[in-house]
C-alpha cells in the first residue's frame, strides 16, 4: 500500500512514543480516504511499528528487542516421517495446487488464476446491509444451534430440493471444511478413495492429508465413465467416490443424465458414498437452460452425500456451507463437525439468511449468469483468435473457467513461469490429475479479473508467453 510506505519513511522523524498526525490530518494531507488511512494505519500496527491507544490516537513504537536465537527444530523430521512405520498411507500435504488459485498475484500482473469472483461482480453491497441487519438481530451474537439454524437448513433444504429435510442438513464452514468433515467421516486412514480425473486440487490435499489414497477415475464432456467407476470400485473396494456432477473442476463437464442413475447404482451397490460437491450452482451461465437437480435430491437411500455452499457466489469470506446426508452417517458428520469447529459463527449464519432471503440475491444471481456468459465469450473468443494452439475442447456454460488443452510435448509448467513474467497468471493443469496426466493443460479463469478489458489483456500477454514457449524448435 503506497500510503503505508509514505508513512513507514515519516517514522523517522518520530521518537519512540511520538505522537503522528491526526486520522483527519493524514486525510487532507495525503488526500486520500478514511478508509485509506485507516487501512495503512493498521499494516503498520501489524508490523509492529506503530501502536494505537483508543481515544489518544497513533504513536510510534519502542524499538524491538533482539530476537531470541531460533531453536534446533529438526526432531520433526523424524518425528513427522514416522507414519511409514506404522505401515499408513504418509500424511504429507502438498498445498501448492490450492495456494495458486487463494494467493494474489504480484502487482501489475492480471489474474486468470483465481478461484473467486473479482471484487467488482461480488454482491458487497447485498453482503453488507445482510450483515449490518443480522447484526441487530435478537441473540445475533450469541451461541447458535450446533446443527446450524434452523432457518437456514430449511432455506438449503429447499435448494437442494426432493425429499430431503432440513433434519437431515447441518450447516459448516464454506465447502472445503465440509468436504473435508465427509472424508474423515467416510474413509479411515489408508483407505483408497475414487476420484475424478482430472478433478479439484483441495480435495485431492484434503484427502492425502487425511491418510487416504486417491484413485482417479476418467472423466469426458458427459462427466464420469460410469463403466470405469465400476470397474475402479471392483479393483480398490473403494467405498467412497468424490464427484462434481455440475459444471466440474476444471473440465467444466456435467454428468449425463442417462449417467446420474447409473452412477448411483454402481456406488449401492458397491456399499458405497458418492460426496457430491455441488460448489458452483449459483454461477450458472445466461445461456445454460434448465440445470439438472442435485444427486442427492434423486438419492432416497442415502448414497449421497451433499456439499453445497455460497461462497463461490459472493466472496471468499463468506464461508457458509450446506453438509445434506439421511441416515447413520448423518450423526457421525455431525460429531466430527462438532468437534473440529463447534459451530458456524451466528452472525455469519444470520447474514446469510438475510442475503438469501433479500430481493438483492436474485438480483445478483441475474446479474452474475449474465457478466459471467459474457466473460466466457470474451476468453473463448480471444483464445481462438489469438491462440488457436490452445484446444478448447469443452466451452462449459457454467462456472468460472476453461480448461484448453496445450499441444503434444508442451510443459504446462514451463508455460506458466513464461506467463507470469508475461504478466499474467494462470494454473498449471498438473495438480488438477491424481496420478500422470494423459495431456498438458491450463486453468484458465474469467472471474477473477475486473473487466472483459483485463481479460483481452490477459490473452495478449499469455499470446506473447505462448509465442515463447510454443515456437518451433531449430
Amino acid at each position: 500500500m503506497e500510503l503505508a510506505e509514505r508513512l513507514r519513511q515519516d517514522l523517522d522523524r518520530y521518537s519512540p512514543g511520538g505522537k503522528l498526525p491526526s486520522s483527519r490530518a493524514l486525510v487532507e494531507r495525503f488526500r486520500v480516504s478514511p478508509v485509506t488511512v485507516s487501512r495503512a494505519l493498521a499494516q503498520l500496527v501489524a508490523e509492529g511499528l506503530v501502536v494505537t491507544r483508543p481515544g489518544a490516537g497513533a504513536f510510534k513504537a519502542a524499538p524491538r528487542t533482539a530476537a531470541e536465537p531460533a531453536g534446533d527444530t529438526s526432531w520433526q523430521e523424524v518425528s513427522l516421517s514416522a507414519d511409514g512405520a506404522l505401515d499408513v498411507v504418509p500424511r504429507t500435504v502438498d498445498a501448492s495446487g490450492v495456494t495458486v488459485c487463494l494467493a494474489a498475484p504480484p502487482p501489475g500482473v492480471l489474474e486468470l488464476s483465481g478461484g473467486y469472483l473479482h471484487a467488482s461482480v461480488q454482491p458487497e453491497r447485498a453482503m453488507a446491509a445482510a450483515l449490518a441487519r443480522a447484526g441487530r438481530r435478537p441473540g445475533a451474537w450469541g451461541r447458535p444451534p450446533l446443527d446450524g439454524l434452523p432457518e437456514l437448513r430449511e432455506w438449503f433444504a429447499r435448494d437442494i430440493g426432493g425429499t430431503v429435510t432440513a433434519a437431515e442438513v447441518l450447516i459448516a464452514s464454506g465447502g472445503q471444511s465440509a468436504l473435508a468433515t465427509a472424508l474423515r467421516a467416510l474413509a479411515p486412514p489408508g483407505a483408497p478413495v475414487l476420484v475424478e480425473s482430472p478433478t479439484y486440487p483441495g480435495m485431492l490435499a484434503i484427502a492425502r492429508a487425511a491418510g487416504l489414497r486417491p484413485v482417479p477415475v476418467p472423466v469426458d464432456p458427459d462427466g464420469v465413465r460410469p463403466a470405469l467407476l465400476a470397474d475402479a470400485f471392483r479393483a480398490t473396494g473403494a467405498r467412497v467416490f468424490v464427484c462434481q456432477p455440475l459444471f466440474q473442476n476444471p473440465t467444466g463437464a456435467v454428468l449425463a443424465p442417462d449417467r446420474r442413475a447409473e452412477v448411483l447404482r454402481i456406488a449401492r451397490e458397491a456399499g458405497a458414498f458418492v460426496i457430491e460437491d455441488d460448489y458452483v450452482r449459483r454461477l450458472v451461465h445466461a445461456d445454460a437452460g434448465p440445470l439438472p437437480r442435485p444427486l442427492a435430491a434423486d438419492d432416497p437411500e442415502g448414497v449421497v452425500v451433499h456439499v453445497g455452499s455460497l461462497t463461490k457466489a459472493t466472496s471468499p469470506s463468506f464461508r457458509v456451507a450446506a453438509l445434506a446426508a439421511r441416515g447413520p452417517v448423518l450423526e457421525r458428520l455431525r460429531a466430527i463437525q462438532i468437534v473440529d469447529t463447534f459451530f458456524v459463527p451466528r452472525p455469519l449464519q444470520e447474514a446469510a439468511l438475510e442475503l438469501v432471503g433479500s430481493p438483492a440475491w436474485s438480483r445478483h444471481l441475474r446479474n452474475l449468469a449474465a457478466e459471467l456468459k459474457t466473460r466466457r465469450d470474451t476468453l473463448t473468443g480471444a483464445l481462438a483468435h489469438h491462440i488457436p494452439e490452445l484446444v478448447l475442447p469443452h466451452i462449459p456454460s457454467g462456472g468460472y473457467h476453461l480448461w484448453p488443452r496445450l499441444p503434444d510435448g508442451t510443459d504446462d509448467t514451463t508455460l506458466t513461469a513464461a506467463a507470469l513474467r508475461a504478466g499474467v497468471a494462470i494454473t498449471p493443469g498438473r495438480p488438477y490429475f491424481s496420478a500422470e496426466a494423459p495431456a498438458a493443460h491450463v486453468r484458465l479463469s474469467f472471474a477473477a479479473v475486473a473487466s472483459t478489458g483485463e481479460l483481452l489483456e490477459g490473452v495478449r500477454r499469455l499470446r506473447a508467453a505462448c509465442h515463447e514457449v510454443l515456437r518451433p524448435r531449430p
